[in-house]
């Protein structure tokens, strides 16, 4: 999906905001990006899990691209669970060092393609940033339209930038809330992981982790909703998700290992035309560490 203008948005609560575009192309990128109000943050993280890792014999960079950390700057480092979400201060922070405005363009890439871009336009949206879109494709796709590389990223802009965040909490969901959602059946809840971890036939990479999945919840992979490192058609997507949990399902709360896989799927998911998606933080790193929440660790009739 190419987007030559961004959506400029609604004001209301993120579960029931209008569709946003979501992505631009290579070819939308390098036409606009030496505008002054357009910033190209570099959202890669180093560890990568769940696909094979794209290697790069050097930094290579999308010029005028400045980073953005997510592990350490985006990422409330205070809390026992990996990958949490950052608070509004430090998204507040962040964003003002790179000398972003509330009323500039972001544009969130990164080197797997699509990995952790998703997961850096999750956490801007619900700060309310509205104007952040992902570069479909990300860097591979840059370098395979044959736009130009660099091996250092830009320096931050002279001037300090005046995005204040404030945390829109609808758009993620607490485990107490994915248990009422297995309870009641209100929520389909839709896993990232690999088959094998989902149906616990793999361990978990974290010591000590239950195997298995969320009782009641369906698998889609997240690798399933890219083709080539892009994300699918609409159409695909659209048609994807309903083979899974039924005609538009109400409400979708997607989860993962760890958070960030799962805002792959929650992206994928707006673009397919569902607009009431959250986030399951804590994802499995919460869930399963917990004896006290129900798991099945088998394969279901739900594992499609």
């Amino acid at each position: 999906m190419d987007s030559a203008t961004l959506n400029e948005g609604t004001k209301t609560a993120a579960v029931q905001e209008a569709v946003p575009p979501c992505l631009v192309s290579t070819r939308w990128l390098a036409a606009n990006i030496k505008k002054s109000h357009v910033h190209v943050l570099d959202a890669s993280m180093t560890k990568v899990v769940g696909r094979t890792p794209l290697e790069y014999n050097e930094l290579t960079v999308i010029p005028n691209s400045i980073y953005l950390d997510l592990e350490q700057r985006l990422t409330d480092t205070s809390s026992a669970l990996p990958n949490t979400f950052p608070t509004a201060e430090q998204v507040t922070l962040a964003l003002q060092e790179l000398g972003v405005n509330k009323t500039d363009t972001v544009v969130v890439y990164d080197n797997q393609g699509i990995y952790s871009s998703p997961r850096a336009w999750v956490i801007l949206k619900a700060m309310g940033f509205d104007k952040v879109c992902i570069l479909d494709g990300g860097l591979p796709q840059w370098l395979a339209d044959n736009y130009p590389a660099a091996t250092e990223y830009a320096l931050p802009r002279a001037a300090r930038g005046n995005f204040v965040a404030k945390f829109n909490k609808s758009w993620l969901v607490s485990s107490k809330e994915v248990l009422k959602a297995t309870q009641s059946g209100s929520s389909s809840i839709i896993d990232a992981r690999s088959p094998d971890r989902f149906n616990g036939t793999k361990p978990e990479p974290r010591e000590g982790m239950r195997s298995g999945h969320i009782r009641s919840s369906f698998n889609l992979p997240f690798l399933e909703v890219l083709d080539d490192n892009r994300y699918r058609k609409p159409d695909d997507l659209e048609e994807m998700f309903i083979s899974l949990v039924g005609p538009k399902s109400p409400h979708l709360i997607l989860t993962c290992g760890s958070g960030i896989t799962a805002c792959i799927l929650l992206v994928a998911a707006r673009i397919a035309g569902f607009t009431e998606v959250q986030l399951y933080d804590g994802s499995w790193s919460e869930w399963g560490a917990n004896p006290q929440l129900p798991i099945e660790p088998i394969s279901s009739s739900n594992n499609q």
